[in-house]
């Protein structure tokens, strides 16, 4: 599980990027809890969620054929430049009271704009920090360093913000992107020169292996289905802690923070469970787990309840996303690896986005409760017919070979 630390550039980027994740989820609790007092719209609460991936499903192929393209040290520096100044920005506005809900829309649109430009290019560097023997536990630590981000950050970003203000969230979320910069300005990768081609041949010869692999497709496919479903919590969890549990911003990020905790919790496990039930068992035990704990937050009302339905959601959450990443990095061929993780992203992230906006429009003409309940009926059902007639690959279907 540990052996990915034996790299120095792994060890220096993981706790980098562990950095940056906490600032991006005390940005994200501030974000979403500041809209809540922006207005009653639950379609605009989720909408918050909603931005943050949209920009995957739109620029994520470009961005797929960008990290394969040009050096994706670079493609991550740029990227991360850039979501430092608008971060910057976002304080500097809020500070001045000149926020409102379509301006704090369209910072977190350009921030995940950003970030999907940086993500292929992330993800495609792990084999260039490990190699392809210990990729899955790197996934796995790279996971976990999101998850213990989503467990400390919603924490301290609510009581930060409650001690403080919403703009020193987004302040600190700016100054926690000097890590990775620092980091990524002294490594030097032995990585072959990236064959530069026109880009829109680039982006079809990625999608073009991802259609014409039946294990790829399955891949794609389950991570559709499960993003559409797995959104609702995120998008809905504001709404549920002010309008359900009559919470403050500090009962939001203890929510989250179980959330998170939950998903650090089964990241030590995931790997050893893949090994002896296989990826179909473990992908249903990330459906019952999400299902359970939806139906929990839809019947309950009390903070306790909701702490521990989201436990049980970022339990389900690393299962299921762990699973879908590891299965596609798999079998994707490095050189076009960018490329595959990024219709992987625009895929599975687009989905989500697309689902956090329904999530909340159902809640909003049908209710929180039925949101969440349809959300877990859905995810089920997408388990069953997947497994019958498009089941996860089996662990040597289609796997790339490393050279």
């Amino acid at each position: 599980m540990l052996a990915p630390f034996h790299y120095p550039a792994f060890r220096a980027i993981w706790t980098a990027n562990l950095a940056s994740q906490l600032g991006s989820s005390i940005q994200a609790v501030g974000a979403a809890w500041l809209m809540t007092e922006l207005t009653p719209s639950h379609t605009l609460v989720a909408t918050v969620q909603a931005s943050s991936y949209a920009p995957i499903l739109l620029v994520g192929l470009v961005a797929g054929a960008i990290a394969d393209n040009y050096d994706r040290r670079r493609v991550m520096l740029v990227a991360q430049w850039a979501m430092l100044v608008i971060s910057a920005v976002l304080a500097a506005l809020t500070y001045a009271d000149l926020i409102g809900p379509y301006s704090l829309l369209a910072a977190t649109l350009l921030v995940g704009t950003f970030t999907a430009f940086n993500a292929p290019a992330w993800q495609a560097s792990v084999r260039a920090q490990v190699g392809t023997r210990d990729l899955p536990q790197a996934i796995s630590l790279n996971t976990i360093a999101v998850n213990l981000a989503r467990s400390a950050g919603p924490a301290l970003g609510g009581v930060l913000i409650a001690a403080t203000s919403v703009a020193t969230g987004f302040a600190i979320n700016a100054i926690s992107y000097v890590a990775m910069i620092w980091v990524l300005l002294r490594w030097r990768p032995e990585v072959p020169s990236p064959l530069r081609g026109p880009m829109l041949r680039s982006i079809g010869e990625g999608l073009s292996f991802c259609a014409k692999s039946a294990p790829v497709r399955r891949v794609l496919l389950r991570g559709l289905a499960m993003g559409f479903g797995v959104a609702a919590f995120q998008a809905l969890v504001p709404s549920i802690v002010r309008d359900r549990l009559h919470g403050s911003e500090t009962v939001f990020g203890v929510v989250l923070a179980a959330f998170g905790i939950g998903s650090i919790v089964i990241a030590v496990f995931i790997s050893s469970l893949r090994r002896r039930m296989g990826a179909e068992k473990v992908m249903a035990l990330g459906v019952a787990l999400y299902a359970a704990s939806y139906v929990g937050l839809a019947l309950g009302q009390s903070v306790i309840v909701a702490i521990v339905c989201a436990f049980g959601i970022g339990l389900g959450w690393n299962t299921l996303m762990t699973t879908i990443n590891v299965a596609m990095q798999l079998r994707s061929p490095e050189h076009i690896l960018g490329r595959c993780l990024s219709t992987y992203q625009a895929v599975t992230f687009g989905s989500l986005a697309i689902g956090a906006w329904v999530w909340g429009k159902v809640a909003d003409l049908m209710g929180l409760p039925a949101s969440l309940l349809m959300a877990a009926g859905l995810l089920v059902a997408a388990q069953v017919v997947l497994w019958m007639f498009a089941p996860m690959p089996a662990p040597h279907e289609g796997r790339v070979t490393p050279r």
